[in-house]
């Protein structure tokens, strides 16, 4: 191989690698237009190739060590810079990215929360009318530990916390995958998990007052269902919105409809996730805790709630002086 014809031929290249990254180095790779960005990899890979036979080649330490210090800034820009923007676009999404698709799908959460409410009434009503009814809801183990013995059951929480919250969040995890999952039924399954979950703390909410209990079961409850159902409700409405997609696809074809619709139910799973995550350790460590009082739960779940809905309400304010 004539080395300095080489040399001659592939100089060029070298030199608009630098000059590109120069400029992503100071202003970032979101400076470049399409195009460049696509030169960039591709002048990336050729200098790759260029140090390859240069070392094969033996055509001299200087060069060799300029073109591994010009692939190694060009790996960084392009292989580090993406996993940077990754994480840009995650913090973004998080930010962003989920109140906007909760604003955008809030009539099918709404469908989903007012199904679960309904549920609850009538359970409700029902348990308060007919106490057989609230043997078919309640196990009757629990039934006997509140009526009986007057003991809320939170109390089996406290020795074994850590385990206790990992298995609260994998229990929520599952009620919202089968919430997500029933839409595939065309919404039908969706509508029953929302309708049972909500006969359940319904007929328990009866329970515990008729037998005075009722002050510190929602005390319990008031830390963690603050995030706990409002995610419950929004994998309802992820449900809900695949179970559109098959029967009302509307202006799209099917497969298309379900594209889009799914697209919005995985965006609130991503966001019901750490929802329930922070649910689980409330749940295992703050709800059932003696040393927390009561009024200081409330406040904590009537707190977070509030911080849910102001987030979930925010909306991304454009640039408008570029």
């Amino acid at each position: 191989m004539n080395i300095k014809r080489w040399i001659g031929r592939r100089e060029a290249n070298w030199k608009q690698l630098d000059t590109l990254l120069q400029q992503v180095e100071k202003r970032g790779i979101k400076s470049l237009p399409a195009s460049q960005i696509k030169e960039l990899a591709s002048l990336y890979r050729s200098v790759s190739a260029d140090l390859a036979r240069a070392r094969t080649n033996q055509v001299g330490n200087t060069l060799v060590k300029d073109l591994q210090r010009l692939t190694s800034r060009g790996y960084n820009q392009i292989y580090q810079g993406s996993r940077r923007q990754d994480w840009q676009g995650l913090g973004e999404f998080c930010r962003w990215g989920f109140p906007a698709v909760v604003q955008q799908t809030w009539s099918y959460i709404a469908i989903a929360t007012a199904v679960f409410l309904l549920g609850a009434l009538i359970s409700w009503w029902l348990a308060w009318q007919d106490p057989v009814f609230m043997s078919l809801v309640v196990p009757e183990q629990l039934i006997e530990q509140v009526r009986d013995r007057q003991e809320l059951w939170m109390g089996s929480i406290l020795g074994m916390k850590p385990l206790a919250s990992s298995g609260i969040m994998i229990n929520n995890l599952s009620v919202c995958f089968r919430a997500v999952a029933g839409g595939i039924t065309c919404g039908a399954f969706t509508l029953y998990v929302m309708a049972f979950n909500g006969i359940l703390i319904g007929a328990i909410g009866t329970l515990v007052g008729q037998n005075n209990l009722a002050y510190p079961f929602w005390a319990f409850v008031f830390p963690h269902g603050s995030l706990e159902l409002p995610a419950i409700f929004f994998a309802g409405g992820a449900g809900l919105l695949i179970g559109r997609a098959i029967l009302f696809p509307g202006q799209y074809r099917r497969v298309d409809a379900l594209k889009f619709y799914g697209s919005q139910a995985a965006q609130l799973m991503f966001g019901i996730v750490p929802m329930l995550i922070i649910a689980g350790i409330i749940e295992g460590f703050l709800s059932p805790s003696p040393l927390v009082p009561s009024f200081l739960k409330y406040l904590v779940g009537i707190g977070l709630f509030s911080l849910l809905v102001i987030y979930c309400s925010s909306r991304k304010v454009e640039d408008t002086s570029k």
